[in-house]
């Protein structure tokens, strides 16, 4: 590995931002992508790349290229320190996400009930702006509380978060939709919202629905969101 093309790619992993490292198999040529001086079908394989974290070989405008995927781990925001975020936080230990859990209600958000987690206190929407949700972002709002919940939608809707969802049911959901298209926001862009979140596994108890939630956010992440 060229020390030019290290550097940039340490640089590149130290602020946490997704790369391809490619490295052309006929010269050796290396760099990182997605770049504005690479051609239109580089960039969009890297963008592929990152969005499956895939490492492979490649044809590209005749060359081969590998391409190696270094991304920052996929971050779930929970608004909410509810029993179903006590049950979904242990669930996604394995899975390697980086969990933030958001609730101003610290009787709620506490150490002991959620150790080993990012906890914040800010209202969801001071904190939506601090957390500046990416492509590699997912939010789940939990709370049923729409001054809690309102807010962090809101500013999800307005970001690149890959997935959105909040908790309740079909005519909880109905409502908060109401609320959000009159804060501005179109169909369109209120369609990103999974609701009720979750797959319909017929969840009822908060273990189960946090692994509905769970489920879901996968499934998304892998197949349905994922650029083909």
């Amino acid at each position: 590995m060229r020390s030019e093309a290290l550097a940039d790619l340490q640089q590149a992993r130290a602020a946490k931002r997704p790369v391809v490292f490619a490295t052309r198999l006929s010269d050796g040529f290396q760099c990182l992508l997605p770049s504005s001086s690479a051609s239109a079908a580089l960039n969009e394989s890297a963008h592929r790349a990152l969005s499956r974290d895939e490492n492979a070989t490649k044809e590209i405008e005749g060359e081969s290229w590998f391409l190696h995927a270094y991304s920052p781990p996929v971050r779930l925001v929970i608004v909410g320190a509810v029993h179903i975020a006590q049950s979904l936080v242990p669930m996604c230990a394995p899975l390697g996400f980086d969990l933030i859990v958001v609730d101003p209600r610290r009787s709620f958000a506490t150490e002991e009930r959620f150790p080993n987690v990012t906890l914040m206190d800010d209202w969801p929407d001071d904190a939506m702006e601090k957390i500046a949700p990416d492509a590699r972002t997912g939010v789940v709002t939990l709370t049923h509380d729409p001054k809690l919940d309102d807010p962090a939608l809101d500013r999800a809707l307005k970001s690149d978060a890959f997935y959105i969802g909040s908790l309740g049911s079909r005519k909880t959901h109905a409502a908060r939709l109401g609320r959000l298209a009159a804060l501005g926001h179109s169909e369109a862009t209120l369609a990103r919202i999974k609701g009720p979140v979750g797959l319909d596994i017929g969840a009822v108890s908060p273990p189960e629905i946090a692994l509905s939630i769970l489920a879901e956010f996968v499934a998304y992440r892998r197949t349905i969101g994922q650029t083909t």
